[in-house]
């Protein structure tokens, strides 16, 4: 394969521009990211400890591999939007547990005794779907007082999508393992009850329909919890406990012990054992992206710090060009990458859709590395044809059966984002840079477009505008488009799987890759009817 080149001056001025700007946006990621990380406040952590409990994060570091990555899922989700902050009440990611790859989640029982709140139970939906697509076993680390009942209206009917899921995989052949460290109420005792394996810790597991107030005041039955639904119980009496651990560390050791006895993963491909780096530093991603979105960049200087050894061969680069096709390799694994170079035209169009077919056609995973203001518009696009030939594409991303993952590393403006595999198109993974910037279309076009309707309709009704209040609206609809568009606004809203850092970009992607040759990868690399 060819291998790329670099013009990138990381002395010049446009480059520390860029690089301050980015440098700026991960401050803000890493304070947002710790805030994520709250387990509740001291007085709740000091009665778990004084029980001799350990922190939902604890539990997950326990419970994985030494030294094992850990993909966080959604770590933003909520943020700044009312209910129980940053992340919910579930901390949930992708990890090896005895060298397997295991989806693993846990209740935050510190914060608020791990209740769901509605930013929570779309983590949860979100981590089950993962799950399901790359047939990860899961492993669901429990104590949660079930779902917050001020947001029920929002929560209860969605909320049966989790056992469903979780019995479906059970019928796919993928396991769900339950550890239950406390309370498991109401509804939140289906989340043990339908897992394939249930461990329970002695004294201090409680899984109950319905706790003791509400016994008595449905039967008026006095009976303290540990009959009702303890863990001894459980394990000795009503059978819904496979095993009884002594303390938490028992536990989570049981939980390693039935990973280890899983029949092991139809592993798609696996990578050579040498791998080959990328020729320039994945470090300099930091000042590449513009500080400005308006702004176009070589889509082929983030390619050639993402694949092994900056190798590329590259798929009709004199045709398109404002769409960058090819493949390479990443961490071994072999993908196709779809890139912006501008804005999307008919031949762009055409060529994605034509690259899409040919990775399915060879069982190859499609890397989108979204940076899109949209499709071209004018009379002379229109009357070439410019929606059918955006119909193709979207028709070759909709039914692209292969494995997608999408980086959103710049603007993702209009039915460019639909064209280039946005959230609404399923990719298996969707994460952005701390840069992003998604909506309809841009600011200033928005507020144009609703300054010239305004002006229309006074127009006709034989008015004059009032030009000062057209420049406050203006104005208005600007910053409020734009604080609905940033990547920490689309991140805490469930847009994406993450903000990330662009310097671990190859890394994720890697981490990503693995995850989705973990099962079989058979397109059937069908589509519905090209518009011609």
């Amino acid at each position: 394969m060819a291998i790329l080149s670099s013009r990138m001056n990381t002395g010049s001025a446009a480059y520390h521009e860029n690089h301050t700007a980015m440098s700026e946006l991960l401050a803000k990621l890493d304070k947002h990211l710790t805030e994520s990380r709250f387990q509740g406040g001291d007085k709740h952590i000091a009665k778990a400890r004084s029980q001799d409990k350990l922190l939902a994060r604890e539990r997950i570091d326990l419970l994985l591999d030494p030294d094992s990555p850990f993909l966080e899922i959604m770590p933003l989700i909520g943020l700044k939007q009312g209910g129980f902050g940053a992340g919910g009440t579930l901390v949930a990611g992708i990890g090896l547990v005895c060298g397997r790859l295991c989806m693993v989640s846990a209740n935050v029982g510190t914060n608020k005794g791990g209740a769901i709140d509605f930013f929570t139970l779309q983590k949860a939906l979100r981590v089950g779907q993962i799950a399901q697509e790359n047939q990860l076993p899961t492993i669901n680390l429990v104590e949660s007082a079930g779902a917050n009942l001020p947001e029920q209206a929002k929560i209860f009917v969605q909320g049966g999508i989790n056992f469903k899921d979780i019995t479906q995989r059970s019928k796919q052949g993928i396991p769900s393992i339950a550890v239950v460290f406390g309370n498991s109420t109401a509804g939140g005792a289906y989340i043990p009850g339908m897992s394939d394996y249930i461990i329970m810790v002695k004294e201090r597991a409680k899984v109950f329909l319905a706790g003791p107030p509400l016994v008595k005041m449905a039967t008026n039955e006095i009976v303290d919890d540990e009959t009702l639904g303890g863990a001894d119980m459980h394990s000795k009496i009503s059978g819904v406990s496979d095993y009884l651990a002594a303390d938490e560390y028992e536990a989570i050791k049981i939980a390693r012990e039935i990973v280890a006895h899983l029949k092991p993963p139809a592993t798609h491909y696996t990578p050579p054992r040498h791998i080959a780096q990328p020729l320039f530093s994945p470090d300099e991603l930091a000042g590449i992206p513009s500080a400005n979105p308006k702004k176009p960049y070589d889509a082929r200087e983030v390619i050639a710090r993402l694949v092994d050894g900056s190798e590329f061969a590259e798929f009709k680069p004199e045709y398109g060009n404002t769409l960058v096709t090819g493949f390479a390799h990443i961490h071994g694994y072999p993908v196709g990458i779809l890139a912006n170079n501008g804005v999307l035209f008919s031949e762009s169009s055409n060529k994605g859709a034509h690259f899409i077919q040919l990775c399915n056609q060879n069982n190859t995973p499609i890397i989108y590395l979204q940076n899109i203001t949209g499709f071209m518009v004018g009379k002379k696009y229109e009357q070439e044809g410019i929606i059918k030939h955006g119909a193709k594409l979207i028709n070759a991303v909709s039914n692209s059966s292969v494995p997608a993952i999408t980086i959103m590393i710049g603007a993702s403006y209009g039915a460019g984002n639909y064209g280039m595999s946005g959230r609404a198109y399923d990719p298996r993974f969707l994460f952005t840079w701390p840069n992003h910037k998604i909506a309809v279309m841009g600011p200033e076009q928005l507020a144009g477009v609703m300054e010239m309707v305004q002006r229309e309709a006074v127009a006709k009704m034989g008015g004059t505008i009032d030009e000062e209040q057209a420049k406050q609206m203006r104005e208005y609809m600007m910053k409020e488009v734009e604080g609905q568009s940033n990547a920490f606004y689309a991140t805490a809203q469930g847009w994406d799987d993450g903000v990330i850092d662009p310097r671990q970009t190859r890394n994720v992607l890697g981490f990503c890759l693995a995850v989705v040759n973990n099962a079989p990868i058979n397109s059937d690399n069908k589509y519905g009817v090209f518009r011609m």
